[in-house]
């Protein structure tokens, strides 16, 4: 198999390049992830789905928790191995939706919007699943992932512009049946520009709660943000927090 296909659509093309055109590098933002997630943790161990590059897990496990992962793509796992203090962290090659790590955890945590990289409903209801099965009693899953922007698309209109900058231009394109969109960026780089295309699925925060209850979690807290800003009706993102209950 090509190293790309078995990469899925995250190949060395996009990992070469990931933390500088996918936020990794904004400070500020991984600092107010990581004080969240090390507070949810408690002290205990956390796994993360769709580790990447490390770019939360990395300064995580600097805070003196044990840190897991799964990732389905090699190339970004190369990247990880690259940083500082990566070849500590243990990771599974595979899917978020049906591997297995080795161990209980306090915390499994799925950021960035990659809950909608599953593409189906049932993919998405087997996460939430197998985050279940790996957590403790008390511990938490965490999804950060944005609220759909329907709102915002014109009557008649399937896309989005999400981004227009020097470096990068961003749309969307929606399926309101099926809650398939596709993601089509083009990243504007030394080289030339680079076009990249991912399908995905959107999912509301009370489908998720569903899916959660299926699991046998139930929502413990949900903000706007890693700042934990009350989540409301004109909020554009959450971080949810979903506990598997004790005894």
């Amino acid at each position: 198999m090509d190293e790309n296909q078995s990469d899925g659509h995250f190949g060395a093309d996009i990992a070469s390049t990931y933390d500088d055109e996918h936020g990794g590098n904004d400070c500020r933002r991984v600092d107010a992830a990581v004080a969240v997630l090390a507070e949810l943790a408690g002290g205990g161990a956390a796994l993360e789905f769709a580790i990447g590059t490390g770019r939360i897990a990395l300064p995580l496990a600097a805070q003196g928790i044990t840190v897991k992962g799964i990732e389905l793509s090699r190339a970004m796992i190369a990247k990880l191995r690259e940083k500082s203090g990566g070849d500590a962290i243990d990771v599974v090659v595979g899917d978020m939706a049906s591997d297995r790590v080795d161990g209980q955890f306090s915390l499994v945590f799925l950021v960035f919007n990659t809950i909608n990289n599953l593409t189906t409903q049932d993919e998405q209801v087997a996460c939430f699943a197998n985050a279940a099965r790996h957590l403790s009693d008390g511990g938490r899953f965490v999804v950060e992932v944005a609220v759909p922007p329907l709102r915002r698309i014109s009557p008649g209109d399937t896309a989005l512009a999400f981004d227009r900058s020097d470096t990068h231009w961003g749309t969307d394109e929606f399926d309101f049946v099926s809650q398939q969109f596709t993601s089509h960026h083009i990243w504007f780089r030394a080289h030339g520009p680079h076009k990249k295309s991912f399908p995905m699925r959107y999912v509301w925060p009370s489908e998720l709660d569903l899916m959660a209850r299926l699991a046998g979690l139930e929502l413990e807290s949900r903000w706007e943000d890693w700042a934990k800003t009350p989540f409301n009706g004109e909020s554009t993102s959450h971080v949810s927090v979903w506990r598997r209950p004790t005894g």
